[in-house]
Order: structure tokens, then C-alpha cells, then sequence
């Protein structure tokens, strides 16, 4: 598949409409690790990217016509894998997240909190504890991820 430096790499790219593409860069760089690899105009958008895995990006775009940021129901979450979920929800809220689920952990393996962003993005962050087949707690394997490199 071609490469364009101009473009996200990812094969899917989440883009997320906020109230001030700068400000939400900011934030997410500071707070989740993100760089920007792309900034479009001051305002318009931005491209970013997780320096450890270059398949995980996301754009920042300004509200424009027909694209609104997220009000009070929401109709998406982006899942993250991070190190240490207590941290990062400690980091987050102290820069202004709301906590709404704080960490638990599943039977599946993960340990989970969901955080509310400052520009109405909600994300369910994931710590990997360990590897469980999904048959043990009820899930099916349909189709095998391949082994990781």
C-alpha cells in the first residue's frame, strides 16, 4: 500500500471534531502520548499519531458544517492501550478529564476506566494484564488476530 506523508498511515483513522484543534492537540500530546505529525492551517486540523505504534493514529478537526462536537449522548468511545490505566486516569483528571467508570478489572484480562475528555470525547482506556482466551469467560474466537511481531 502506497504511503502518503500528507496522510494518516492507519488503514482506519479515527477523526474527531473539537471546539479548538490546538487546544486538544495540546492535551492530547500532553496527557495521551500522542505527537502530531501534521498540522493543517492554525485551527483547521491536526494528524496524530502514537510514537509506538505507528498504525494509531487520529485527526483533530474543527467544527464545520454539518460536524458538531459530541453533546451529552454519545454515539462512539475510543479504546486506548496504555501501561498503567491508574496513572493515566490520575494524569487525565488532574488536566481536566471526568472520571465516568473508574479502574476495574475484567475477567477478560483487562483493567479498564472510562474518562470523559475536555472536548467531549469519551475513552475507555485498557491495560493488558494478562492473555485470556475468550472461550473462558463466555466470548468466541472467530477468526484468530495474528501473533503479534
Amino acid at each position: 500500500m502506497l504511503m502518503n506523508r500528507s496522510a494518516p498511515h492507519a488503514r482506519v483513522t479515527p477523526v474527531l471534531t473539537v471546539s479548538d484543534v490546538r487546544a486538544a492537540v495540546a492535551w492530547y500530546t500532553e496527557v495521551l502520548g500522542f505527537v502530531e505529525h501534521v498540522r493543517i492551517g492554525e485551527g483547521h486540523r491536526a494528524q496524530l499519531g502514537l510514537p509506538d505504534a505507528p498504525a494509531a493514529e487520529l485527526v483533530l478537526s474543527e467544527v464545520r458544517p454539518g460536524r458538531r462536537t459530541p453533546e451529552r449522548e454519545r454515539s462512539h468511545q475510543v479504546m486506548l492501550k496504555v501501561a498503567d490505566v491508574a496513572a493515566l486516569v490520575e494524569t487525565a483528571v488532574a488536566r481536566g478529564a471526568v472520571l465516568v467508570d473508574p479502574p476495574h478489572d475484567w475477567e477478560y484480562g483487562e483493567r479498564q476506566a472510562t474518562i470523559d475528555d475536555p472536548f467531549g470525547h469519551q475513552w475507555v482506556l485498557n491495560q493488558t494484564l494478562v492473555d485470556v482466551a475468550p472461550e473462558t469467560w463466555g466470548g468466541q474466537t472467530v477468526t484468530p488476530r495474528p501473533p503479534s511481531p
